[in-house]
């Protein structure tokens, strides 16, 4: 499998050919719908001979929806895949080598159900004869997939995507609604229920959206998330509750956070432990130890940090999340932290912190943050990636200022019937 929604293949002549619609060891029948040069994409139109791997997808829209791509390969596979994307990836970018690597790269770590495990979907809008319809994405890219429920959100709010796909279908049908997303948190530990309408400001039937929400669906809160600025540099211009609390809560550990609708949340919460209790485990933070947490969101490494630390510098670049993180707080009654508002690179604390978390976006460390970490004192560091690749290209670089050095990479499954995955890696003094 590639690090992608396709299995690999070759042509005669040996170029690669990524195949939509293959799992690892399928014999197909694919057409070629597009020439890439070095490489080529085909989708596959008939199985000849199944693998051993493949088995029946457990949601019936998979193959057009693009929420589980993965859905067609076992389980077992597919953890085996992702281990093996996070080896090869250091061993190729990092330049480690097939044996450090695989040596490095721990176990995979799966902390909960394949399906129903996601605290968090998105609906896509878009326009069906000249009327707005919501649905899942399409697994091309284009359009929308009307399904009555999703298997990957939690069993218990599964039909929540029929609900009020339904609910804001109908209304859109007397209103002009002009959305341009629609996302739904849920959660099974404090039953609470968001929606959040994402659109451009201007005029909003309100109150009339309220009420069709609650009729179908009784969320715990409605807000409506207004953005300005072209398609690809979005700028939050407000966030406006409709009814209910207007953030959503969930509990991590032991820890009870809110999170407002633009900030950033793990959409596995179980899996959000996980890492947690792997980060932690790694550093063993004391209570006369500083400790540092860069990229830190809403407080979901900050929080337990304070708890063990004697004092925490967190920076986070994003409006809402900074003040999720300050709410977070002070309603754990936490006071030996200091919430800093700002990019990593630019705000970087003038601190010996001891013990240093970092869990950046899927673009990985910027070189003058590898740079500056490499500088402090600390003992210790662990990096939370999303993205094996730009991991690799950051542990080189890491290596390369010759301070630190990768001790143990944990690959964590938060997003089972998809290809992504979670690692979480500590670093030491080299």
């Amino acid at each position: 499998m590639s690090y992608g929604p396709d299995a690999v293949a070759h042509d005669a002549d040996g170029k690669t050919v990524f195949v939509s619609g293959a799992v690892a060891g399928d014999r197909v029948r694919a057409v070629v719908d597009r020439d890439e040069g070095r490489f080529s994409h085909a989708r596959a139109v008939e199985v000849l001979e199944a693998s051993a791997d493949r088995v029946a997808p457990a949601c019936p829209y998979a193959g057009v929806c693009g929420g589980c791509p993965w859905a067609s390969l076992s389980y077992e596979a597919q953890a085996a895949a992702k281990r093996s994307g996070v080896v090869d990836s250091l061993a190729r970018i990092a330049h480690m080598g097939a044996e450090r690597a695989e040596g490095l790269v721990a176990p995979i770590v799966s902390p909960g159900e394949p399906w129903g495990y996601r605290n968090k979907v998105e609906l896509a809008v878009a326009t069906e004869g000249g009327r707005p319809a919501l649905g899942m994405h399409a697994a091309a890219g284009e359009g929308v997939v009307r399904v009555k429920e999703c298997p990957l959100l939690d069993g218990r709010h599964a039909k929540a995507v029929r609900a009020v796909s339904g609910a804001l279908g109908y209304l859109a049908g007397s209103h002009g609604l002009d959305l341009e997303r629609v996302g739904i948190r849920v959660s099974r530990r404090t039953r609470e229920v968001e929606v959040a309408l994402w659109g451009r400001p201007g005029a909003f039937p309100r109150a009339q959206a309220s009420k069709v929400l609650a009729d179908a669906l009784r969320p715990t809160s409605v807000v409506r998330v207004m953005q300005k600025g072209p398609a690809k540099a979005r700028r939050i211009a407000g966030v406006e509750c409709l009814s209910g609390a207007g953030s959503w809560g969930e509990q991590v550990g032991s820890e009870r956070m809110r999170v407002s609708a633009p900030s950033f949340f793990q959409v596995n919460t179980r899996g959000a432990e996980k890492l947690v209790e792997l980060v932690m485990d790694a550093l063993q933070p004391g209570e006369d130890e500083e400790a540092m947490d860069l990229y830190c969101g809403a407080g979901t490494f900050t929080l337990p940090l304070a708890r063990r630390a004697g004092f925490v510098s967190a920076v986070e670049s994003y409006g809402p999340a900074v003040r999720d993180l300050r709410r977070n707080l002070e309603s754990a009654g936490l006071d030996n932290v200091d919430p800093i508002g700002g990019d990593a690179g630019l705000e970087f604390p003038d601190t010996d912190a001891d013990v240093i978390v970092v869990d950046p976006p899927r673009a990985g460390l910027a070189e003058d943050v590898v740079r500056q970490l490499s500088e402090r004192p600390a003992r210790a560091i662990a990096y939370v990636s999303c993205d094996p690749a730009t991991l690799a290209r950051d542990l080189a670089r890491f290596e390369l200022a010759g301070t630190f050095s990768p001790r143990r990479v944990t690959p964590v499954d938060l997003f089972p019937q998809t290809f992504h995955v979670e690692t979480v890696t500590l670093l030491e003094r080299a």
